[in-house]
């Protein structure tokens, strides 16, 4: 009997994926900390004989280089990937076998990179799952325009015809198992739904159900913004990735983190977006541990910048720190523990901010036509709706953008409030009076807002 364990990795939305039998395993596109996968490998008693990339990816760190050779095992990339390390490269209809009446099957699947390949899991000769990476998601399929401006179309009709491919080689009770499609912004649209088969996205997935003319021309429409750090996660992956190193970080005190502060590197507080609020050192920003810190750190930070991290507990560092290795964000400059007041100089206090709810700033606004709202939602968001008057910067944008906007008490919204608390604390670094409105978009139409857009119709 075969097994597939699911590593998910949910801050970045995405999946690798432990398939094998009784004695050895393959990895289908590990995580740049590759501890986890051995310890999964363990606990199954198996030997991760090959690691396996779908591609050579866009937004994280692989962990399949390392990985490879710390266990051994041969690494198989697609052949048309450019790598600068040695590799085993997989070409169309390449087939390994892994475990006694287990076999991999490579298949050429372009689309999400021109190079893209898919691997097809078969038991006794017959096809069980299928590893689809960025190619077939669950209702959708992975980006064609994250490798260069003039083959976006190409791609996207590419993405089409792989999609097919797979749906036409497989029967209906293949799973699929895509490695983007949870959260990350490798997909092309966030779909519904835990699990999927062949079967279930012939019957759902545009990609399976439109002409290709009508499927690229949506696919293409909907696009959604890209991760800045994105730009430096290829080439890594390229030239072959360094061991991750998760050793603690060096302990900062209230006078180091000043110092660190007064020369322009970032301090990270990763407590909730409640005990912010309530008190911070002045000048760090919040990006929440629970929420999706990797992405959004990693998008907003100039690149290369230290980085001193704050934290309740150790814990949360450790997590934190793991998270931001997956996007080459290595070794934190240094970290502190504790609560606002321990990392604050003698004789100084923490800073603050309000909270509020849409019906706030309903209430507000009766009081004062001149109340600033800010909305730091993506356009592609926006579009679906917006408070009337509002001015709008996306966050991934707004550290960059600070002086456009108005004076005035900021009352800072998001679609949910964890994009609105990294806004208000740049904002209050910056030395705004802000507002942050931690409540779903939903209830801004509810508390009475003029909301423009299909929103307001609901």
């Amino acid at each position: 009997m075969f097994f597939v364990d699911t590593l998910e990795i949910e801050g970045l939305g995405n999946r690798s994926y432990l398939a094998g039998g009784p004695e050895a395993a393959v990895v289908v596109d590990p995580p740049r900390d590759i501890d986890q996968v051995i310890a999964a490998a363990a606990r199954r008693g198996v030997r991760i004989a090959y690691v396996a990339e779908t591609h050579v990816h866009n937004d994280y760190v692989t962990g399949g280089l390392e990985l490879a050779r710390t266990t051994g095992a041969r690494y198989l990339v697609p052949a048309g990937a450019s790598v600068s390390f040695d590799r085993t490269p997989v070409a169309d209809g390449d087939s390994i076998a892994v475990d006694e009446s287990l076999l991999l099957r490579s298949m050429a699947t372009p689309g999400h990179t021109p190079h893209h390949t898919s691997y097809v899991l078969e038991e006794d000769g017959r096809p069980v799952a299928a590893f689809t990476g960025g190619s077939l998601l669950i209702g959708s399929v992975g980006r064609p325009d994250l490798v260069e401006p003039r083959l976006t179309e190409r791609l996207a009709r590419a993405q089409h015809a792989s999609a097919h491919r797979l749906a036409d080689t497989l029967d209906d009770d293949v799973r699929v198992l895509p490695t983007h499609g949870f959260g990350s912004f490798c997909s092309s649209s966030q779909a519904e739904g835990d699990a999927t088969t062949i079967g279930a996205e012939r019957k759902n997935n545009d990609a399976l159900t439109m002409d290709v003319d009508t499927f690229v021309a949506q696919l293409l429409t909907g696009l959604d913004d890209v991760p800045a750090y994105y730009a430096h996660m290829g080439p890594a992956n390229v030239s072959g990735p360094t061991p991750v190193d998760l050793t603690p970080p060096r302990s900062a005190d209230a006078e180091e983190i000043a110092s660190r502060l007064a020369a322009g590197e970032w301090v990270v507080d990763l407590r909730n977006r409640v005990a912010f609020a309530e008190g911070h050192v002045a000048g760090s920003f919040n990006f929440e541990g629970e929420g999706k810190l990797a992405t959004y750190l990693a998008w907003l930070i100039p690149w290369g910048k230290p980085v001193t991290l704050l934290a309740s507990t150790r814990e949360e560092i450790s997590a934190a720190q793991r998270e931001l290795a997956r996007v080459g964000i290595d070794r934190p400059a240094a970290a502190a523990t504790g609560e606002p007041h321990a990392w604050v100089r003698e004789g100084e206090r923490p800073a603050s901010f309000r909270r509020a709810r849409f019906a706030d700033l309903a209430e507000a606004r009766e009081k004062d036509d001149q109340v600033v709202v800010l909305d730091v939602r993506r356009a592609s968001e926006r579009a679906d709706g917006f408070v009337d008057g509002s001015v709008h910067i996306p966050v991934h944008e707004l550290h960059g953008r600070l002086g456009e906007v108005p004076a005035g008490v900021v009352w800072v919204h998001c679609a949910g409030g964890m994009r609105a608390a990294i806004a208000a604390s740049l904002l209050d670094a910056a030395g705004r009076e802000v507002v942050a409105v931690d409540d779903a978009f939903t209830a801004a139409g509810e508390a009475g807002l003029p909301v423009t857009g299909p929103v307001a119709a609901d």
